[in-house]
């Protein structure tokens, strides 16, 4: 059984920072292509950064900067380092797992977190 565990979120000040961490198991991790996306309310969910298997770190434009995405394979863990908080950052966070083989695509998600910047 495949799960994607994230850690929680909380309520952050502006300028604030946060590390968000996403534990996967049942899944050969270090295969996978790994990503945070995020959804704010009546928002569609959006690409925050990925990560690929050998490490490649890509981030939106909207966090770039400001949000890093890092990956330890010995702990199958994805993390989240999110610094320079602005208040459009509130939404929940999901963590996400591809990997796109010849004929087939595995895709799995985390249940969320919520990250609220606010004063």
């Amino acid at each position: 059984q495949v799960q994607l565990v994230e850690s929680e979120g909380g309520l952050v000040q502006p300028g604030g920072s946060l590390r968000l961490s996403c534990a996967a198991s049942g899944i050969t991790f270090s295969a996978y292509v790994m990503a945070w996306y995020r959804q704010a309310p009546g928002k569609q969910r959006e690409l925050v950064a990925t990560i690929s298997k050998d490490g490649t770190a890509k981030n939106a434009d909207s966090v770039k900067g400001r949000f890093t995405i890092s990956r330890d394979n010995a702990k199958n863990t994805v993390y989240l380092q999110m610094n320079s908080l602005k208040p459009e950052d509130t939404a929940v966070y999901y963590c996400n797992a591809n990997l796109k083989a010849i004929w087939q695509t595995y895709d799995y998600w985390g249940q969320g977190t919520q990250v609220t910047v606010s004063s």
